[in-house]
């Protein structure tokens, strides 16, 4: 999937529904941020800029029933009819050929 969005753009996009999701809740930002075990000032610097380590991301998320939907991240689904030998066949060159 291409996306237009730099990383820096989809990380605020998810730390904005995060934000929505807590509000949702009629958390505080300190609220959250002692439930998911991580200090106040990570979080709200998480919240307005998306930036945030990998595990207390996830623990924010856990706090917010959210971190079944990580599941399936760099899962793909094999095209339909396709074997692992098909898969890791070297795809063919292209363009011409010198000779």
């Amino acid at each position: 999937m291409l996306s237009l969005s730099s990383p820096a753009e989809i990380a605020r996009g998810v730390a904005a529904r995060v934000r929505e999701h807590r509000l949702q809740r009629g958390w505080s930002q300190a609220e959250l941020a002692q439930r998911a075990g991580v200090k106040l000032p990570t979080y709200v610097l998480f919240e307005r800029t998306g930036r945030v380590s990998l595990l207390r991301f996830l623990a924010i998320l856990d706090v917010l029933g959210l971190s079944a939907e990580l599941e399936n991240v760099g899962r793909t689904a094999m095209p339909a009819g396709a074997s692992l030998a098909d898969l890791a066949k070297p795809l063919p060159k292209r363009g011409r050929t010198r000779r």
